[in-house]
């Protein structure tokens, strides 16, 4: 009997396990009211922005227009048509003040970004006598705005000879400390066993910081460019370059923004061109940092 028990517990078949789906806990309804309540948060969100681009496409009649309307009835180019004609006519070119601009932009961003990475990098794998002290006086100087701090780089960079020249505005954004703080942060959590695996089979310091910290550490590099291009592209610099074929594509276009009445349709452009390129590096860059995080996750 005990065989025969045995056999017919061998020939019974397999059943496979039954995985009940989890059913999702809001309704049809509630569902509904949360995709509603997203899209009239979009909607206010986009809305500025929506508005200034329609502005800027109003002819000098409708702007005057009461009650506004959001959207022009009879749009135009001729608010930036005018403005680059308005710019043409200074004595120091667009291209020039562009090229100010984006000159500040691309040298402070890229060099915030690697001396903030580098020494984040130390701060966070590294311990030596007086690493936490550091970062916490890095931490306090997060508390303290520009304007604050104005008067004494002002004087610093006046002994240093660099008042009037880019370097007054490219230096003081390579020290930032929120771009350290947020890179350190971030490096914490990259297992110190990936770095000490590169290091054993050979890898120097500069390759492991460039082709494995780095890497794995894009979606906070990414949003660290994302508030130092918004910065530096917005800034007048008219603190501490003087020199008119030295300023910044902003302050001149600030300057035509404040001539009164009759350039409100060129302000309305200038408002459009100041907000563009921030807008389109926040897109991009948002995409490849949602997509680094879904698609890197490391454990130690």
């Amino acid at each position: 009997m005990a065989k025969k028990s045995k056999k017919a517990v061998e020939e019974k078949p397999y059943r496979k396990p039954i995985i009940k789906k989890r059913k999702p806990n809001r309704s049809i309804w509630g569902d509904f009211f949360l995709y509603l309540f997203l899209v009239l948060v979009a909607m206010v969100m986009v809305f500025p922005i929506v508005y200034a681009i329609s502005s800027a496409l109003k002819p000098l009649d409708e702007l005057f227009k009461f009650p506004p309307r959001i959207f022009a009835q009879h749009p135009t180019l001729d608010n930036f048509s005018d403005l680059f004609v308005t710019m043409g006519k200074s004595w120091v070119t667009f291209s020039r003040y562009l090229f100010n601009t984006v000159f500040i932009t691309f040298v402070g961003t890229a060099g915030h970004l690697i001396i903030a990475s580098m020494g984040a990098f130390v701060l966070a794998k590294y311990d030596f006598p007086g690493n936490e002290t550091f970062f916490k006086v890095v931490t306090v100087a997060m508390m303290f705005t520009g304007y604050v701090t104005q008067i004494p780089n002002y004087l610093l960079l006046n002994k240093l000879g660099w008042i009037d020249s880019y370097w007054s505005i490219i230096i003081p954004a390579f020290a930032s400390p929120m771009g350290l703080f947020l890179m350190k942060q971030f490096m914490e959590g990259l297992p110190t066993s990936l770095i000490e695996a590169a290091k054993i089979d050979g890898a120097t310091e500069w390759r492991v910081f460039s082709q494995i910290v780095m890497p794995n550490v894009k979606p906070a590099w990414m949003t660290l460019i994302i508030f130092s291009v918004q910065g530096l592209w917005n800034n007048k610099a008219s603190t501490y370059i003087y020199s008119e074929e030295k300023k910044t594509l902003v302050y001149a276009l600030q300057q035509i923004q404040s001539g009164g009445i009759a350039r409100t349709g060129q302000g309305a452009a200038v408002l459009v061109v100041v907000m563009i390129v921030p807008i389109i590096i926040f897109v991009f860059s948002e995409s490849q940092i949602l997509e680094t995080m879904a698609s890197s996750g490391l454990k130690d």
